[in-house]
């Protein structure tokens, strides 16, 4: 499975989203999480019968696709809302709407 953020950017995405209360960068990152221990899982069960190679190989398709759409997902909303896409920090402007909200 390609990985375009690793988990150290997912997670400075996360803890930034969760500090500002900015849950959509948030929730993507949480559900790329989510497909990385699925994949992870899937990948490791491939060993089994037959049938159930099949079965965790199916699995393990559908999430390479889903992961990358996320992936493009997160990058989208990352670009649109202005986020440095070099360091992964939440933009000043978002950042203060944020906290004008709380």
């Amino acid at each position: 499975m390609e990985i375009r953020f690793s988990n150290e950017v997912i997670t400075k995405i996360l803890e930034q989203s969760m500090i500002y209360q900015c849950a959509c960068p948030a929730q993507v990152c949480r559900a790329i999480n989510e497909l990385r221990g699925l994949f992870a899982y899937q990948a490791g069960c491939l060993n089994l019968s037959d049938t159930d190679t099949a079965v965790h190989q199916r699995i393990v398709e559908a999430v390479k696709v889903s992961h990358a759409e996320m992936e493009r997902c997160l990058d989208d909303i990352l670009r649109l809302e202005g986020w440095d896409m070099n360091t992964y920090q939440m933009p000043e402007a978002l950042t203060n709407r944020m906290l004008q909200q709380l």
